[in-house]
C-alpha cells in the first residue's frame, strides 16, 4: 500500500526511530521536509532535546525514503479541496489532495483531522504501515 504520511506522524516513526514494512511507500507533500525541520528545530528551542538528536531524527526520516510530491495538480486540487472544506490555508489540504492523486490512504494522528475527512479520503491507523 502507498500511505501519505502527515507531519506528526512522521515525528513519530523518527522519534520511535521506526520503520515501515517493505511492502508498504511512504509518501507526502514536498512541504514534509520543511515542516519536519521545523518541528525539529522549535523542540530543541523547547530544550525538548539537542541537535545531535534533531539531526538523527532527521537522518533517520530519510532513511524512510518518503516520495516527496508536489506538482501543479496537486496544488490545484488542495487549493479547491482547502475551498470546500473552509479551511484557512492549504497545508493540510496538500496532504488530503495527494491521497486521493497518489496513494491508497492517509495517515493523521490528529483525530480532528481524520475525523473531518471522512467520506473524503481512505484512511488507515499509524500501526497498519508498520513492520
Amino acid at each position: 500500500m502507498r500511505f501519505v504520511i502527515s507531519t506528526g506522524t512522521a515525528m513519530r516513526l523518527t522519534a520511535e526511530r521506526l520503520t515501515v514494512a517493505p511492502q508498504h511507500r511512504l509518501v507526502a507533500p514536498t512541504l514534509l521536509r520543511s515542516q519536519l525541520l521545523s518541528e525539529l528545530y522549535q523542540s530543541v528551542q523547547r530544550g525538548e532535546f539537542d541537535r545531535t538528536e534533531a539531526a538523527a531524527r532527521l537522518d533517520h526520516m530519510r532513511a524512510l525514503k518518503i516520495r516527496l510530491l508536489g506538482d501543479r495538480v496537486l496544488q490545484k486540487l488542495a487549493w479547491d479541496i482547502a475551498a470546500e472544506l473552509g479551511w484557512q490555508d492549504t497545508l493540510r489540504a496538500e496532504f488530503v489532495a495527494l491521497t486521493k492523486l497518489q496513494a491508497d490512504a492517509f495517515v493523521t494522528l490528529e483525530a480532528n483531522l481524520a475525523s473531518s475527512l471522512k467520506g473524503i479520503v481512505p484512511l488507515a491507523r499509524f500501526d497498519d504501515m508498520l513492520a
